[in-house]
């Protein structure tokens, strides 16, 4: 049965978002649909928009989402009508090299595609799917390893950010960085995921999380997440980071922006021996320049955390027990509980530095 549903399209890079109709395809084997209940307007989804990333267009936006199963296809075991699913943007194939060798966030089959056609159409026309989902919409189909089930007590807001946000940070800072207690962290970008770094980083027994953006309405957000610190980005940011840190520099420096000049202040500000983990997503002709002997005598790690470095499968089921058992707080990410249509407004609002997510409910 194909439906004809409403859903937040962009035509071409830089162009306005806008609500459109969308007709889904029927429900093929081994595909389930999902009726949408909750949404997050996350960074990435402004790429496609702005033209930071380049996909195809006209593109579904949306992918950090959570919703209700209301058909599966034939063959389908991993879901069945009726069960609430966080869905995931990157599912791994569980057959590639990097699956079967415990690396499922490089997925050779999903990892690097910024959108699918899976068969829906706009006006007559092939539309694409970000990241496979396009998400902001009343409804979706997607392959079934694109969902994990959560239990149907937690809320539609905080199961949708689970599947995006909380896992890359989280992720991040466990999976990668592997945080120990007593050590100082620092977060450069306090959107949904940078907050979630933050309260990672605590959770791990961090003694000092420095917290760093660029706007001070970011303050009251970042101490609610648990940083000890909070600061305004400033060419004197590695001074700063020094000053609290004994000299040295922070042990741990996350780059949650996706810039060259901030992944730059994120390795100054890092202590020698220390690591910096880069977890924003940016444009491919941005160069990151460092010194040869710079690299060389600090003796610090760069390197990037895809997705968390985590299994969707085991790891968003275990965050929605911490969310439920008390052990993870996300009541401070959601800023904005919005509908469809505004969307575009809530663009124009993180463009702008405000806020951590805004989340779209439907019903």
């Amino acid at each position: 049965m194909t439906a004809r549903v409403s859903a937040v399209v962009v035509r071409a890079a830089g162009a306005s978002p806008e609500l459109a109709e969308l007709l889904l395809p029927e429900v093929g084997p081994g595909q389930v649909r999902v009726a949408i209940r909750a949404a997050g307007v996350c960074h990435s989804d402004l790429s496609m928009v702005n033209g930071t990333l380049r996909p195809p267009y006209p593109l579904v936006l949306g992918h950090e989402a959570a919703g209700e199963v209301v058909e599966a296809g034939s063959g389908v075991t991993r879901a069945a009508v009726g069960d609430h699913v966080a869905l995931n943007w990157q599912p791994a194939c569980r057959m590639c090299w990097f699956c079967t060798h415990g690396q499922p966030w490089l997925c050779a089959t999903t990892s690097g595609i910024a959108a699918l056609e899976n068969g829906s159409t706009i006006d007559d026309v092939p539309a694409y799917v970000t990241l496979g989902l396009g998400a902001f919409a009343d409804q979706v189909v997607v392959p079934e390893n694109a969902v994990i089930g959560v239990p149907p007590e937690l809320e539609w807001a905080p199961a949708a950010l689970l599947g995006c946000a909380v896992l890359t940070g989280s992720g991040a800072v466990r999976n990668t960085a592997r945080v120990a207690a007593g050590e100082s962290v620092l977060v450069i970008g306090l959107g949904g995921v940078g907050l979630s770094v933050v309260a990672a980083a605590r959770a791990a027994g961090a003694a000092t999380v420095l917290a760093v953006d660029v706007s001070e309405s970011k303050r009251a957000l970042a101490e609610a997440a648990g940083a000890t610190d909070f600061l305004l980005a400033s060419e004197t940011l590695s001074k700063e980071v020094r000053s609290r840190t004994e000299g040295r520099g922070a042990d741990h420096a996350f780059e949650c922006v996706g810039r060259s000049a901030t992944i730059r202040a994120a390795w100054r500000a890092t202590r020698r021996g220390g690591q910096v983990t880069v977890v924003g997503m940016g444009r491919h002709d941005d160069m990151v320049e460092l010194s040869a002997l710079d690299i060389f005598s600090s003796a610090r790690t760069l390197r990037s955390s895809v997705y968390g470095n985590a299994d969707p499968d085991t790891e968003v089921p275990r965050l929605a027990a911490d969310v439920l058992a008390g052990r993870l707080s996300l009541d401070h990410l959601v800023t904005d509980r919005i509908g469809l249509a505004d969307v575009p407004a809530a663009f124009e609002r993180m463009g702008r530095g405000e806020g951590a997510r805004s989340v779209v409910l439907l019903e």
